[in-house]
């Protein structure tokens, strides 16, 4: 990699994700932790801020190398191409529950199209025309951050939390239930997790300890009882204001 490229790479790294507070607090999904990261950098090459008079751009294209690189997949092990076709297509097919605020839950779809050349290395992406209020025109209540914060996550938990946690950065704190939380996290039915201290150490501790060392916040988590029973989970969350 030329020194030209080097740098191309870590400025797109620093680009801004930025999600309508909605699609981030409101909606329920189970994406793998890279197709989270896909979506977070496929987020960090839209201008949010376009409204409807100039015209929403929801096709953008991009080289897969490159993407390769930015999200720490190893492109040139043989069948990576074919991996990133998969994530396309599990985008693709994919919808999630987004609560309405009549308070009931409708499916929106990630993407509406995804079409990979492995001659050029280019994938052509279609966001899907529901993703609209959500990322674009977003004149208050949105969450931004830069790319480079979720990149070097390991569990798909640390990303769908940090972005929470951003999203009520401004609050300082925020309460769950744990039964809300595990609804969010798509975990409500997962055995494993139904006790406490499995949640709090599989779950909660790992995204923790992802997020304090990797993230421009600090969280710390506080598990409230009734009883003798955690029924709900107060998070403290502070911006890194040095970085």
């Amino acid at each position: 990699m030329t020194p030209e490229e080097s740098f191309e790479l870590e400025k797109k790294k620093g680009y801004m994700v930025v999600k309508g507070n909605d699609l981030i607090q409101k909606n329920r999904f189970a994406l793998s932790l890279t197709e989270q990261k896909t979506m977070a950098y496929i987020c960090s090459m839209i201008e949010p801020m376009q409204t409807e008079e100039s015209g929403f751009k929801l096709e953008y294209e991009f080289k897969i190398r490159e993407y390769s690189k930015i999200c720490g997949i190893d492109y040139d092990n043989g069948k990576n191409y074919q991996d990133v076709k998969n994530t396309l297509k599990k985008l693709r097919d994919k919808s999630m529950w987004l609560t309405l605020p009549n308070g009931s839950e409708t499916t929106v779809g990630w993407l509406a199209k995804a079409t990979t050349n492995k001659r050029s290395g280019i994938a052509h992406i279609k966001l899907d025309e529901d993703m609209v209020p959500y990322l674009f025109d977003l004149k208050q209540k949105f969450t931004q951050y830069q790319l480079y914060n979720v990149l070097g996550m390991k569990s798909a938990f640390s990303v769908r939390i940090y972005e929470l946690m951003k999203s009520y950065s401004f609050r300082h704190t925020i309460t769950f239930e744990i039964d809300e939380l595990k609804k969010l996290l798509m975990v409500e039915d997962v055995k494993s997790y139904n006790r406490f201290p499995d949640f709090r150490r599989f779950v909660l501790e790992k995204a923790q300890s992802e997020i304090n060392e990797l993230t421009d916040i600090t969280i710390e988590f506080d598990p409230i009882k009734t009883g003798r029973k955690v029924t709900s989970i107060k998070f403290i969350i502070e911006e890194k204001y040095s970085q």
